[in-house]
């Protein structure tokens, strides 16, 4: 509880760019150049945070966090993270595999019967056996033939947040496969879904309480969560929608400015992209990937489990961007025709649907962290990323 208390405060940003290897004037230019995005209204604010040789050399709030009450942002604020939330469930499992209960090699089924019997769909819509089972592994890299997204019948899982993971399990393990399990990759919620599941059968517990015990609470990460507590309402900004280049408050959406922006009510714990958090509680769990499973004596993966969740596993099947491959949960650059944002081949990350953004670069030792309350567009945090990297000068 001591070293919990000890986490909790909010790193210190270190200005000396001996210690950092970043130059502070180029890290300030950061948010004057987001501040244009501001002020022609396509974006509302934003928190951005560099890190270099584990120091925070920047951590600034820009813009507002509404539109129309002008409430600056801070960078205190909590945003909801939607995708980057996968790769945290991932390293939930990772946990497990390191436990013994799980191994990446097994059959889904082996975890959770109710995937016992499943199919694959053939183009002429012909159902049979997969040519293997879908695994663990497969689950984490996007490559198992699990749909996107919750099929009809649950399709309304994403905004309405109706029933209980174990219930979503129940009818998703009940679809056909879109191809045979390795064959393909092909971005999917539901296979995230499923890894949350495999947490709550081992742990015996709801997965969000399993991540609270195990990864928030020991890295002192106490704004994040997956239902977050009303107290900390009010320090979400307000979610917007790029329409022709202007922001437009998204009422349109139950997660966005609706009736579950803050999970009242919601049943379902959202494992593909539920988690709520700040900047600089996002900072210590990606240090320690970046330390190889440690930070600031707190284990929470070992070196081994960091090295294979990392890497590249999906070859040279074409993913979501060029020169990008698919680590347990991360997205990995493999390739040069990856690199244009300056990133190093071998960089890690995940990105949201409000637009977060995150990248972990071991080869410069450095990590990004950007977040905004605003699905659609991306010039914005290509910005941050070539702006972070442009502070770098050793």
């Amino acid at each position: 509880m001591l070293a919990a208390a000890l986490l909790s405060a909010e790193p210190p940003v270190v200005t000396d760019s001996k210690k950092t290897g970043l130059d502070p004037a180029r890290l300030a230019a950061i948010p004057k150049r987001l501040q244009h995005w501001v002020d022609k209204g396509a974006a509302a604010g934003f928190v951005t945070l560099v890190a270099r040789h584990g120091q925070i050399a920047h951590h600034e709030a820009t813009g507002y966090t509404d539109l129309e009450t002008k409430q600056p942002m801070k960078t205190d604020n909590i945003f909801q993270l939607h995708s980057m939330t996968k790769p945290i469930v991932c390293i939930g499992v990772m946990m497990l595999v390191e436990e013994g209960l799980v191994a990446l090699s097994d059959p889904v089924e082996k975890h959770l019967p109710e995937f016992r019997g499943i199919t694959v769909r053939d183009a002429d819509g012909r159902l049979r056996k997969p040519s293997r089972l879908p695994t663990v592994r497969d689950l984490m890299t996007h490559t198992s033939g699990m749909m996107l997204n919750p099929p009809p019948g649950i399709g309304e899982m994403h905004t309405e947040l109706n029933k209980k993971l174990a219930d979503v399990m129940l009818v998703e393990s009940q679809q056909p496969l879109e191809f045979d399990p390795g064959t393909k990759w092909q971005y999917s919620n539901t296979g995230i879904a499923a890894l949350g599941r495999i947490i709550e059968v081992h742990s015996g517990m709801p997965m969000e309480k399993f991540l609270e015990l195990r990864i928030f609470r020991p890295l002192g990460m106490n704004d994040t969560f997956i239902f977050p507590p009303k107290e900390k309402f009010h320090r979400m900004p307000t979610a917007y929608v790029l329409r022709d280049g202007k922001t437009e408050k998204y009422t349109s959406l139950t997660l966005g400015e609706g009736k579950m922006k803050f999970r009242e009510g919601a049943l379902y714990s959202l494992p593909e992209g539920g988690l709520y958090s700040t900047a600089a509680d996002l900072f210590p769990l990606y240090q320690a990937m970046l330390n190889q499973g440690a930070y600031n004596g707190v284990r929470i993966l070992s070196k081994a489990s960091v090295e294979v969740m990392t890497t590249n596993h999906t070859g040279d099947l074409k993913t979501s961007t060029p020169g990008g491959g698919w680590g347990l949960g991360w997205y990995v650059i493999k390739d040069n025709s990856g690199t244009l944002l300056f990133q190093s081949i071998g960089t890690f990350g995940h990105g949201g649907r409000f637009g977060t953004y995150c990248f972990i670069d071991p080869k410069r030792d450095m990590i990004g962290i950007f977040m905004i309350h605003r699905e659609g567009g991306s010039d914005e945090r290509n910005a941050f990323v070539e702006m972070a990297y442009s502070a770098a000068i050793d």
